[in-house]
């Protein structure tokens, strides 16, 4: 597949690993760029129909030396949610656009501030880049004037685009104020023309398509890592892997915990039912340790009264309210992803 591109050799270190077993080749897919080149190829377009859109998300393969790896945040195999565009030069920029406004949907729900950075080639060290300056100067144009259509503040830097094409790159700040690049839209010039990649426009003729590749989280394992540090594992209620914990005061109101555990799961909150011989100031330490967003304690009163005594995460109080309350405050909490 890389052979038909003309530039195998610098494909071949960045991009393959390649591995034999039992008579068989099997090919350790670093990224899924050619596959939707090839899914695009795979018949001719008409201009009409343009844009195409992929996306996938699957493993990706990396041969990282043993120093490079770290944790989830570096790792030889990983997940990526990655997306390729295939569109007609003037479509370029409406792209970007719209995947732009995903992106800042998508920080702006885990309150991430973006800051943007216009990542450009280093015209000193052409080697390290497919295409000649014509398409670079033509590509870099385009990502400028995206940012400039959006109104926002953004930063260039030289020698930090991809090899095949210049990028605007998302920077997230956490609340350890380390920088991280996140999301990424890169304007690609130089793949479809390696691998012949046209439409038929509005004369019939065969037309060069550009490609947009988009990555919103990027690796998914990266993120997490990410998110974890950025919210001290104290994640909102509706990204919490465990939202509620209920505990009975004693074995005596161990029907009822178990009846309002019952209650939540069936309205779809996550919750779990923390039963153990253990004393319940401390199993309210373990809940509180684990960051758990709310904690549920059921006592005599609470199962007189049908009421459950609530603790939010952080306040170091406990409030008794009637159940339905607490189910109706905390669904309309996860569905409006406060």
């Amino acid at each position: 597949l890389y052979e038909k591109s003309g530039h195998w050799q610098k494909f071949k270190d960045e991009l393959f690993k390649i591995t034999t077993r039992e008579g068989h080749l099997f090919a350790m897919k670093p990224m899924n760029c050619p596959h939707h080149t090839q899914i695009y190829a795979r018949k001719q377009w008409s201009y009409r129909e343009l844009p195409q859109r992929y996306a996938t998300t699957t493993m990706c393969y990396r041969d990282e030396q043993t120093g490079e790896l770290g944790g989830i945040s570096r790792t030889r195999g990983f997940t990526q949610d990655d997306a390729h565009v295939f569109c007609r030069l003037p479509q370029a920029k409406e792209e970007f656009l719209k995947i732009w406004d995903i992106v800042q949907e998508f920080y702006r729900t885990f309150g991430l501030e973006l800051k943007l950075r216009l990542s450009l080639h280093d015209p000193e060290q052409p080697e390290k880049y497919l295409g000649d300056k014509t398409l670079w100067a033509k590509a870099e144009k385009i990502l400028r004037a995206v940012a400039e259509e959006k109104k926002e503040k953004y930063f260039e830097a030289k020698g930090e685009a991809a090899f095949y094409g210049p990028k605007l790159d998302f920077m997230a700040t956490d609340s350890l104020g380390r920088e991280w690049q996140v999301a990424t839209i890169q304007l690609d010039l130089n793949m479809p023309e390696n691998f012949d990649l046209t439409c038929v426009n509005e004369e019939g003729k065969p037309e060069r398509i550009v490609m947009i590749h988009a990555a919103i989280m990027g690796s998914v394992e990266r993120f997490l890592s990410i998110l974890i540090e950025h919210f001290n594992g104290a994640f909102p209620v509706w990204l919490a892997p465990v939202q509620a914990r209920v505990l009975a005061v004693s074995q005596k109101q161990s029907d009822y915990a178990r009846r309002i555990l019952n209650v939540l799961t069936e309205k779809n909150i996550r919750a779990e039912l923390a039963e153990s011989d253990e004393t319940l100031d401390k199993r309210v330490r373990e809940a509180e340790v684990q960051r758990i967003p709310y904690i549920l304690v059921a006592g005599e009163k609470e199962k007189s009264n049908g009421t459950v005594s609530v603790r939010r995460r952080g306040s170091g109080k406990t409030t008794e309210m009637k159940l339905e309350d607490f189910i109706k405050e905390t669904v309309e909490e996860i569905e409006n992803k406060k």
